[in-house]
């Protein structure tokens, strides 16, 4: 049998629907609101990624950055600096219709994963690489793009597979992948690594040399990394994002000015003659020098006295022995 409510039960229910919020409104009461996290999400544009994991994403190509930075400075020998000025998540079509014309793109196998991604340098990086490498001075940014000639191509390849070989190195420590150059193209309409509604990231870079900035890309589908970006923590690229490409340039340069090679001369005195005995030099003859047989002579590096040495002989070559430092007086005395 039915339960029957009672009149004053009726009357309460009846204020409890006074107090409520009429239907379709969609109003939260102040207490609930405060304690949800309310997110918008937009279905026309999925992102696959999270803010927490494109921000690990970054620290791996700041490392590439600092790594490619210094080899692009010993190779072009003047100052370089690269940084990373944003990470998104695009749909493929979109990114290529970033993409100018003409333009240099360098596409590359992902090996241990299924697909390719896009190295994307503007044809005025490529340019001034050119002109460093071939002795000049910085290229005018401001010139006429033109489509890059089969010269310069071969000129820039290996810088770019070094890039490459450095963007390996980064990935290191969150991935055993391997970049391998495949192929060039100058038009982005060539370019086909994803389905047009694909979402891929595009790790843009600002690339100083010589004080004038150049544009550099490097896209990745998400659907080839989808597995590795799953996996990205701070503990993964912690040991990346450390001190660790410092101390790696610090070795590079020890390294590279230890093996160094400079000019080393030994003064055995000096004379002064006129004209006339010079002219009459002769063989045989003797020339008086200045210097005493027990004097110590400078040992000079470059033309700069740098030590001061006891004439003798090793192993039946003559040769010298270094005795002191040269003193502050004798260095500015150069």
């Amino acid at each position: 049998m039915p339960e029957v409510l009672s009149q004053s039960e009726i009357d309460n229910l009846l204020a409890g629907i006074g107090q409520q919020p009429a239907p379709g409104t969609g109003s939260v009461p102040a207490s609930d609101k405060e304690n949800r996290d309310v997110q918008g999400f937009d279905f026309r544009r999925p992102n696959r990624v999270s803010k927490n994991q494109l921000r690990m994403f970054q620290a791996v190509h700041e490392t590439f950055a600092d790594l490619f930075s210094f080899y692009l400075a010993s190779r072009l020998q003047t100052q370089v600096s690269i940084s990373v000025s944003s990470v998104d998540q695009l749909f493929y079509s979109e990114y290529q219709l970033s993409i100018g014309s003409p333009t240099c793109l360098y596409v590359f196998n992902m090996e241990n994963a299924e697909g390719k991604g896009v190295l994307e340098l503007s044809p005025t990086l490529v340019f001034a690489i050119v002109e460093r490498l071939l002795g000049g001075g910085a290229s005018d940014p401001t010139s006429k793009v033109r489509a890059v000639t089969e010269i310069e191509k071969s000129l820039v390849r290996g810088t770019v597979d070094k890039s490459l070989q450095d963007l390996q190195n980064a990935w290191k420590s969150i991935s055993g992948l391997k970049f391998k150059l495949e192929r060039f193209e100058s038009e982005a309409d060539f370019l086909q690594i994803a389905p047009a509604s694909e979402i891929v990231l595009v790790v843009s870079f600002d690339v100083q040399i010589g004080g004038t900035s150049y544009l550099m890309n490097i896209c990745f589908p998400t659907f080839s990394l989808e597995e590795i970006i799953q996996g990205l923590n701070v503990q993964n690229v912690a040991p990346i994002s450390g001190a660790s490409p410092r101390s790696n340039k610090s070795d590079s340069v020890v390294k590279g000015i230890s093996t160094t090679e400079l000019p080393v001369s030994v003064e055995l005195g000096k004379a002064v003659i006129t004209l006339k005995e010079l002219v009459g030099l002769r063989e045989g003859d003797v020339v008086i020098l200045e210097t005493r047989k027990d004097n110590l002579l400078p040992v000079k590096i470059a033309s700069h006295t740098k030590f001061f040495a006891k004439v003798g002989t090793h192993d039946g070559h003559k040769a010298v022995k270094v005795v002191r430092n040269a003193s502050e007086e004798e260095l500015n005395g150069d």
